[in-house]
């Protein structure tokens, strides 16, 4: 004769595979927590070392283009170093970049360079208002001849950084993301005498006071990952306090009557 199944047995097995699930899913919910929390600990620790390399850097004392060039060939990576050169701008081949200073919205001005070696670098000489997009409606006349800059030397783009990002406008001058290649073409300074990276201008000599705002490279980087790791770990210590109040209130539970 088959044995029938005991229901109140069955009963029991029912009441705990909902429990048992249920503390597998906060099992790998916690995993997965605390796994975010170590990573924004790791991207904590890269932002903290990337900090201090920046601040170390635009301490130094400008170095002249060939040595800032050498650095860019022995480590493809010269952003933040303090840099000076001479040249002459060529304003005619001038490009702009959307972007806003002190909340008002207006251009980077990138202008290549040429020196007297036939070096050319693609130079952000500053922000202008919105409506001096148009080199006839500022109020002052561009530098003309020889002018030596100071400023900081910034790695290229060669590619866009997201796809929020709208494309850029090269028949139009206009430009929202730092595309070298793009920018380079555009100017026509393509080729061997082209220096791989930007110079953002910190000062210029004979700059008209009223001309472009120099100094307008963003140094300060935001760095929110310690109140993220504090976030996701105290959200997996969340999950802890609920499972050990289910299994409180289950330990508390009244035993079923015989």
């Amino acid at each position: 004769m088959a044995e029938i199944a005991d229901p109140d047995k069955t009963a029991g097995v029912r009441d705990r595979r909902p429990n048992l699930v249920f503390f597998i899913v906060l099992l790998v919910m916690f995993a997965i927590l605390v796994s975010l929390g170590n990573w924004q600990l790791r991207r904590l620790a890269w932002k903290e070392g990337l900090i201090e390399t920046i601040e170390q850097r635009i301490r130094q004392d400008p170095a002249d283009l060939e040595t800032v060039l050498a650095t860019w060939r022995d480590t493809g990576d010269v952003e933040y170093y303090p840099v000076r050169l001479t040249g002459s701008f060529r304003h005619d081949a001038e490009q702009h970049f959307l972007a806003t200073h002190k909340g008002q919205s207006g251009w980077y001005l990138y202008t290549p360079l040429e020196r007297a070696d036939g070096a050319v670098v693609i130079v952000n000489r500053g922000f202008v208002p919105f409506d001096y997009k148009d080199a006839s409606a500022r109020p002052w006349q561009p530098i003309e001849g020889s002018v030596s800059i100071s400023g900081l030397a910034r790695n290229p783009l060669f590619e866009k950084p997201g796809w929020v990002v709208p494309e850029n406008t090269p028949a139009d001058t206009t430009w929202y993301w730092k595309d070298f290649a793009g920018m380079a073409e555009t100017m026509g300074v393509e080729g061997d005498r082209l220096v791989p990276f930007f110079v953002d201008v910190s000062a210029t000599d004979n700059q008209p006071a009223s001309g472009p705002i120099p100094g307008v490279t963003r140094i300060a980087l935001p760095n929110s990952h310690l109140e993220y790791a504090v976030t996701w770990f105290g959200l997996a210590a969340a999950l802890v306090v609920t499972a050990a109040f289910v299994v409180w209130r289950g330990l508390r539970r009244p035993k079923p009557s015989k």
